[in-house]
């Protein structure tokens, strides 16, 4: 391929703004009597005597709000929010204008008899996302993992976390988090939900963040706002098949030109799995040859630390500087696999059968440092940021499997046995520049961006079933080489009843994959563009009318690249695909809100060489292998509505239903290269009750219940409905500085189904008889110190590392 010459300089050139016009600006910092920041609080100016809005805007996470392009004259500014007191005040504009700080009261008079403390989750809207506040809601003291499994427009299966019945990517203020997808899991499930603000959905994410992906849910800690030291410790106890254990502290001090955060977390986890396989081999004229059931049973073993560590500087009025450094350390990643199969011939009768024995030994070590710095730029609120990211993971792991086989009689036929030792390196270097700035009464962001990935990983085979050694020909090692280099334009406008956003991304990327010892070279050079638009019109208080588009990249991971084998026994593995290719995918959502409670989406997306692991079965060698795959088409409609609202002072509900209809278009490899399409008409029901059980607040409840009669995946179906229920308790002790809770997952173990994937030649299912999604979690949390302040600690991630993880 030729190459292809891009200087991001270039593109910056053309991005960056070269003019700045001068206007009035009115901003100003909303306030609770505790000097706690009131975010997304509704904000209007009206020109003096008239009922017409002039102006309107919504507080962010900090309690701050700006007006911009504001003419001279006397105005009447109106605050209100839910569970506050309307605030009202004059406001003379002749030039540039701080309004100080606005204490609002808490309106006691809409609970009626009935106080509370803490305050229940809220769904607000923005044009481009979906905002779900938990910040000092009964969520807060659960795990952070927890809370995503309950924002609004999240279904979890399979251990994933899906919007729109897609994949979604995890971000933590803005950052995506880098670990692979278990390694993610277990570290949101040791993070408090007190460190949580909000959750933000963007379902089709703006110019500003990587095209890579789906869409984002965006966690949003919360931020300090006086000096002091506050600490806490906690603990959690989870009860399943087997118990997991989680200690952490978490310490944090500010005064006026630092702020010093230091997060530790011991994480002792006993997992237990059990699962039940089905194989139907086909003989070359169609008819039945053989069916083989798998009993498989796998106990795993992880210990892992993690010290997360923040220093905020304030360097002037204007500026600041952030140093962090996140550790996850694994030095113990253990599983004991055992798996019995009994094969019947057609007439049903026990041919033959083995036993499986293997042993996985794994060591991770994932390092991140990071630095950003922040400054303002001019005096109509402009703005100039930063970041440099480097990220060290290494995996190592060793593999050893021994299989007997044997007659119905107990006799033993043959042996095999076999060992691996795989490992890892990736090093990944980013920077970016970003800037924003009012203009002309609208807002304009810019930027660019580089990442470099090096990344070396490689299996060597072992045959040690009769003393034999190294085996080249199942062994491989696998270089992986990655650039991208980016720039965007991101141009925002609201004027009346309309906001509009539009934005434009441009990435261009370099990839070499080099499989060494089987001499396969994948490399792909490509520049592609990435638009975005937003339009919002709310023609009054109780109507809402949005619509947006995005175009999006998937990139292939890079387990997903490496062609090395992952074994459960020698006739089932797991294998990488050296040649997959970038997948594309359009998305259109159509929204309309009513009196913002009640919301309707409708929408579609397609993508084009979507990526799936796809199982395949070998009749001839009796195998089965799973491939990471493009298939040719990936496209779904859905029609979702979503309720929010108190239902009494004491009870929030959350509901929430999608219609959808998948499909998927694939090439059937063991079939003749024919193309299947797998598709459905379902529906995901969901519904969240947050219940505020005692006058003062301190104990409250949580009750939520989902219902999946039938999904896809590849080409697998979900073969029986998928059913949910769940309940939390949460009990305050001393003032809230003692917290205590229960939670109990899964009650009727309704999530664990069988997967079936039945077509043509191919006839094979899995099902998770013992996942341990049904379970008990005690927690308790003891805050230390000044215990009220807000806390800024934040988790740290390099926006590429995700795709450390595999599909």
């Amino acid at each position: 391929m030729k190459k292809f010459c891009f200087s991001p300089l270039f593109l910056l050139t053309l991005l960056f703004p070269t003019y700045i016009f001068s206007q009035h600006e009115v901003k100003g910092n909303l306030q609770d009597k505790e000097s706690a920041p009131v975010a997304f609080a509704n904000v209007v100016l009206f020109e003096t005597d008239s009922v017409t809005v002039y102006r309107g805007a919504v507080s962010n996470e900090e309690g701050e709000f700006v007006f911009e392009n504001i003419a001279p004259n006397d105005y009447v500014l109106a605050v209100s929010f839910i569970g506050f007191e309307r605030y009202v005040t004059r406001v003379n504009v002749t030039e540039n204008t701080t309004i100080p700080t606005l204490i609002l009261n808490e309106d006691a008079g809409e609970l009626g008899e009935v106080t509370i403390n803490g305050r229940n989750p809220t769904v607000t809207k923005t044009i481009d996302r979906m905002v779900f506040n938990v910040e000092n809601t009964t969520l807060s003291t659960g795990s952070t993992y927890e809370l995503l499994k309950r924002t609004p427009g999240v279904i979890e299966s399979q251990g994933q976390l899906l919007v729109k019945n897609r994949p979604a990517t995890v971000y933590i203020n803005d950052r995506r988090v880098y670990l692979t997808q278990q390694e993610l899991q277990q570290l949101l499930e040791g993070f408090s939900g007190a460190n949580i603000k909000s959750v933000e959905v963007i379902t089709n994410p703006p110019a500003k963040y990587d095209a890579e992906g789906g869409a984002i849910l965006n966690i949003k800690t919360s931020k300090n706002i006086s000096v002091g030291y506050k600490g806490s410790l906690n603990a959690s106890n989870t009860v399943a098949v087997v118990p997991k254990y989680l200690l952490g502290t978490s310490q944090y001090y500010k005064n006026d030109w630092v702020n010093v955060f230091a997060s530790y977390n011991f994480n002792s986890r006993f997992d237990y799995k059990n699962d039940e396989g089905f194989i139907e081999f086909y003989e070359p004229g169609g008819g039945v040859d053989s069916r083989w059931f798998n009993d498989f049973e796998k106990d795993s073993r992880r210990i892992s630390h993690n010290l997360n560590t923040i220093i905020d500087f304030t360097l002037s009025e204007r500026s600041s500087l952030s140093l962090s450094a996140n550790l996850q350390l694994t030095p113990k990643s253990d599983s004991d696999i055992r798996g019995l199969t009994q094969i019947y011939n057609p007439q049903g009768q026990l041919d033959s059968l083995f036993t499986t024995r293997s042993d996985l030994r794994n060591e991770q070590d994932n390092i991140l440092l990071s630095a950003t710095y922040t400054t303002e730029v001019g005096e109509n609120g402009g703005s100039l940021s930063a970041v440099a990211n480097y990220l060290k993971y290494d995996d190592e792991q060793l593999q050893d499997l021994l299989t007997r086989y044997s007659s119905p009689g107990g006799d033993l036929l043959n042996r095999n046995s076999f060992s691996t030792i795989s490992g890892q390196n990736t090093d990944i270097y980013t920077g970016k520049i970003d800037y924003s700035t009012p203009v002309a009464g609208s807002s304009l962001e810019t930027g660019v961006k580089y990442s470099g990935i090096r990344s070396q990983s490689g299996m060597d085979f072992f045959d040690t079933n009769a003393g034999g050694g190294f085996v080249e020909e199942f062994s491989d090692h696998f270089d992986y080489d990655e650039d991208i280099y980016a720039a965007y334009l991101s141009w925002s406008k609201e004027w009346d009843a309309w906001s509009i956003k539009g934005g434009l991304r441009g990435e261009y990327t370099d990839v070499t994959g080099n499989s060494i010892s089987m001499g396969l070279v994948n490399t792909q050079e490509y520049f592609e563009l990435f638009p975005t638009f937003y339009l919002m019109h709310s023609p009054g208080e109780d109507h809402s009318f949005g619509l947006d588009y995005s175009r999006r990249i998937g990139r292939p991971r890079f387990q997903s690249l490496n062609p090395y084998r992952y074994f459960i026994n020698e006739n089932n593995f797991q294998e990488g695909n050296p040649n997959l290719r970038p997948s594309i995918a359009n998305r259109i959502n159509f929204n309309y809100t009513y009196k913002n409670k009640l919301s309707f989406d409708l929408y579609w997306d397609k993508a084009d060489n979507a990526m799936a692991t796809l199982p395949f079965q070998d009749n001839e060698n009796r195998q089965l292998r799973s491939v990471y795959a493009n298939m040719d088409f990936s496209e779904q409609f859905s029609l979702d509505i979503m309720y929010y609202d108190y239902v009494t002072e004491w009870w929030y509900l959350y509901a929430y239903a999608s219609m959808f209809y998948m499909q998927n278009d694939f090439v059937a490899l063991e079939s003749g290269n024919q193309v299947v399409t797998n598709d459905i008409y379902t529906a995901y029901i969901q519904a969240q009750n947050f219940l505020t059980l005692s006058k003062d607040g301190t104990f409250s409840a949580e009750v939520t219940g989902s219902f999946l009669p039938g999904y896809i995946e590849g080409s697998y179906n979900f073969d029986e409905p998928q059913t949910i229920l769940s309940v939390g308790l949460r009990k305050s002790f001393l003032n809230d500085r003692l917290v205590a809770t229960i939670n109990v997952d899964d009650i009727f173990n309704g999530q664990n189904i069988p997967l079936v994937s039945n077509y043509l030649n191919q006839n094979n299912s899995y099902f998770v008889r013992e996942g341990e999604t049904r379970r008990v979690r005690f927690g308790v949390i003891y805050k230390f110190g000044n215990f009220k302040l807000r806390d800024n600690s934040r988790a740290i991630e390099a926006e590429e590392g995700k795709r450390l993880g595999s599909n």
